[in-house]
């Protein structure tokens, strides 16, 4: 089957084939559902690079990362060459119109991992990225409340947060910048914005690295903004037999906002009631300077920068990467 989309014709091989299995939605039901959204899509991911990760046979089959376009692509495919975390060059797929997302979708790619740059400027993220990921024994009203904190703490440091469920318990929130910061920098402000939002809510919110020391919190992820990591991008569907995606919200629906009943079935149409909540997002784009002055401070302070996660190299700077738990005694 055949589909038409930003001027292209793509090729859908077995476009009957059950990818959620909850309601029978099928692989043209999955590309149905991006093309309805073109223009949210391609405002939250348009022009990036992006991390496909496959289920060819639908959710609940085998997954698997995809960090190279495969061979045989068209050669109207854009793609960039980009580093992953480990420090591979890997030739990615840009998601430079709808066309591409649904080339990677016949694939069985549900959603996509973004970068945080455009190919037009791959040395510079042009967001910061909040990551709230709730613990064991965290509960929904928990999160909505750290949400809540988060917003208020990134208003008081200059920037303006765009909120989205991810498809499953967390939530994410997503600050638009202006042009310059690299991703070094970028971490640097989201390891001295967790830092904060613990000192401020410690009954609430955890910047620990290490899981042991987090307790029933929400862990605010700092390392989602490390250079060349991805975060599972808005509009995207999750493996999950109902297809819940990750949908933008606005933040006055943060109180009720429910995760679950979001899905490939329901959001088109609530996109087309109520509109994206994320336009005019680029109107919003702000600087970094107050969380690099906070970061400098905590350093100034005598704090070392946060952990990093385990592909990455040593960082200066950086403690003992090793959990308390673990750690030498002294005398052994």
């Amino acid at each position: 089957m055949d589909v038409h989309a930003a001027g292209r014709t793509v090729a859908i091989s077995n476009p009957h084939k059950v990818f959620f299995p909850e309601r029978g939605e099928t692989k043209i039901d999955l590309v149905g559902y991006f093309l309805a959204l073109e223009a949210p899509v391609m405002r939250a991911i348009g022009g990036r690079p992006v991390l496909m990760e496959r289920y060819p046979d639908g959710a609940g089959g085998k997954s698997f990362f995809q960090k190279r376009v495969p061979k045989g692509a068209p050669d109207w495919l854009r793609t960039l060459v980009v580093q992953t975390p480990n420090g591979t060059p890997s030739e990615a797929l840009v998601a430079e119109d709808i066309a591409h997302v649904a080339w990677a979708v016949n694939l069985g790619c549900l959603g996509f991992h973004a970068w945080p740059v455009v190919a037009d400027d791959p040395e510079h993220a042009d967001e910061l990225r909040i990551d709230l990921a709730p613990q064991p024994g965290v509960t929904l009203p928990m999160v909505r409340e750290a949400a809540g904190e988060a917003r208020a703490l990134l208003e008081e440091a200059g920037l303006v947060g765009f909120a989205t469920t991810t498809g499953r318990d967390g939530l994410h929130i997503h600050c638009p910048l202006t042009g310059g910061h690299t991703s070094m920098q970028v971490r640097a402000g989201a390891v001295a914005f967790a830092r904060e939002l613990e000192r401020r809510r410690p009954d609430l919110v955890t910047a620990q690295w290490w899981k042991e020391d987090r307790g029933e919190r929400v862990f605010v992820d700092f390392n989602q903004n490390a250079p060349h990591k991805t975060m599972f991008a808005a509009w995207g569907a999750r493996p999950r037999p109902g297809g819940q995606v990750a949908c933008p919200f606005r933040w006055e629906d943060l109180p009720g906002i429910d995760p679950e009943v979001f899905t490939i079935a329901t959001v088109p149409a609530l996109v087309a009631e109520r509109g994206d909540p994320w336009e005019g997002m680029d109107d919003h784009r702000r600087g970094l300077d107050a969380l690099l002055a906070w970061s400098e401070r905590d350093l100034a302070g005598g704090l070392m920068d946060a952990p990093w996660p385990p592909v990455y190299p040593k960082m200066p700077g950086e403690p003992p990467r090793v959990s308390r738990s673990r750690a030498k005694k002294p005398g052994t």
